[in-house]
């Protein structure tokens, strides 16, 4: 199975939404996410850098054609 735009969006997308999510979660001061602050951000972060990432995952050359 080959890496395309398509794919690498559709993985960009959801791990950029659920990173900020997680990330405002662990910046918020009140209430019961206080407590697990510091996993909301290291799950934000990795979720961010893995979304971010895929975009850098080099695509394939065309397939050699036969003369």
């Amino acid at each position: 199975m080959s890496l395309n735009r398509t794919a690498k969006g559709i993985v960009l997308v959801p791990t950029l939404l659920l990173g900020g999510a997680f990330l405002a979660a662990g910046t918020w001061m009140e209430g019961p996410a206080a407590a697990n602050r510091g996993l909301a951000l290291t799950l934000g972060g990795i979720l961010m850098a893995a979304g971010l990432l895929a975009q850098l995952l080099p695509e394939p050359g065309p397939p050699p054609s036969d003369p």
